[in-house]
């Protein structure tokens, strides 16, 4: 039987007794950019999707933005409107932790302000996610910056938890990097890479540690950019080209950092260099003079360049000077 055959049953945490199939209902917290990505992503491979969010006005705001993506994907990728529907119809949304009874995974994908509210609120949700689900189901956090070992220390069965990362900003990014904790068993690890699998991504597993590979990586790449461009060593544009053009990347640095949100990156930024002390973590004055003003990047129309209402680059942001 080829992979793409392969049976949904065939991916259960246990094979004995199994009442149902496994992974046909995934759950996620969070109803923002990165949960309506996750959502959309699972949701075309067929799988339910429950996302939570804290009020029926950001649940009914995040599936107007989820339409207007699938409209975007269907004028650029050919996507038809009947994929669109089909997908907006497996999702559905809530306020109450109760509806994740049945789900198989239940992801943890929230935007939080600081390393320690993101501490205090990622652990409160996932105590609220295991209150109400079954054994065997897996509880995972996006969280590259936080440790699962950590954020599970107080819950009754550890023993099925894991970080589960999929690359910001895209969660159409081919890979997931995902984490075993210290008391992450190794039934639920394995079934953690079938279910990634499952929905098309290659694992990277990585050992336990703030920022894991991508974050700790896309850190420095971003500060020293900003770095280069403050000593006035080259434009923001001519940058971006080196690295586009020279490297073989898609994006350049600061294209990439509008495109994954400043607000995040100066997360990342305070959280690692809290971790580690390291001045690479250090996030740039440039970095933080753009977060304060809100100009966030293609999220708002405006980070280090200007954005039109598509999100298409317009000029770079005169807010930077030169």
């Amino acid at each position: 039987m080829s992979e793409n055959n392969e049976r949904l049953e065939d991916y259960g945490l246990s094979q004995d007794n199994k009442p149902k199939t496994l992974f046909s209902r995934v759950g996620i917290v969070g109803a923002g950019s990165v949960g309506q990505n996750i959502a959309r992503m699972v949701s075309s491979r067929g799988l339910d999707v429950i996302f939570l969010d804290l009020s029926q006005e950001k649940l009914d705001q995040a599936f107007i933005e989820l339409a207007k993506e699938l409209d975007r994907m269907i004028e650029r990728w050919g996507m038809t409107n009947s994929e669109k529907l089909g997908i907006l119809s497996r999702i559905k949304g809530t306020t109450d932790y109760k509806s994740f009874k049945d789900c198989d995974i239940v992801i943890e994908a929230i935007k939080s302000s600081t390393r320690e509210h993101s501490h205090n609120v990622r652990a409160d949700i996932l105590k609220k996610i295991e209150r109400y689900v079954s054994r065997d189901t897996i509880i995972a956090t996006n969280s590259s910056t936080q440790v699962i070992t950590e954020l599970t220390a107080d819950l009754t069965h550890k023993d099925r938890c894991v970080s589960f990362h999929f690359l910001t900003p895209e969660a159409d990014a081919r890979i997931v990097e995902i984490v075993k904790g210290l008391y992450t068993s190794q039934v639920a690890y394995d079934n953690t890479i079938k279910f990634a699998n499952l929905i098309g991504k290659k694992v990277v597993p990585v050992k336990e540690s703030p920022g894991i590979i991508s974050t700790r990586l896309i850190v420095p790449f971003i500060n020293e950019a900003c770095e280069i461009l403050m000593e006035g060593v080259g434009t923001m544009e001519d940058i971006d080209l080196t690295m586009k053009v020279g490297f073989g990347l898609p994006l350049g640095p600061f294209e990439m950092a509008d495109k994954i949100g400043l607000d995040k990156i100066l997360r990342w930024c305070e959280n690692l260099y809290d971790e580690f002390g390291d001045l690479k973590y250090k996030s740039s004055p440039l970095l933080k003079k753009l977060v304060r003003a809100n100009q966030w990047g293609r999220r708002t129309g405006r980070g280090f360049y200007e954005y039109n209402k598509d999100g298409v680059k317009i000029t770079k942001n005169a807010f930077i000077g030169e």
